[in-house]
């Protein structure tokens, strides 16, 4: 009898090599590369992006809704 998977974590070793793209309404981009940005799930040390998804859905199930889209501008302006 095979086990039914619950969940699947990614977790990936930035290297201090990060690069994220926040794509805005307008078509506008923030970019910045270096460590993870802090609103990252997890404890990421800066280095580790770990995302845990809904194999049913494809849904990342512990991203934090709650954090504010300025903190993210801002996190990427300063990688």
């Amino acid at each position: 009898m095979s086990k039914k998977i619950s969940k699947l974590r990614l977790s990936a070793k930035c290297s201090d090599m990060c690069n994220v793209e926040l794509v805005h309404e307008d078509g506008s981009v923030t970019e910045g590369d270096g460590y993870v940005p802090d609103f990252f799930p997890g404890d990421h040390y800066g280095d580790y992006i770990i995302l845990d998804i809904d194999p049913n859905t494809g849904i990342i199930t512990n991203w934090d809704r709650a954090y504010p889209p300025e903190l993210m501008i801002k996190d990427v302006e300063d990688m």
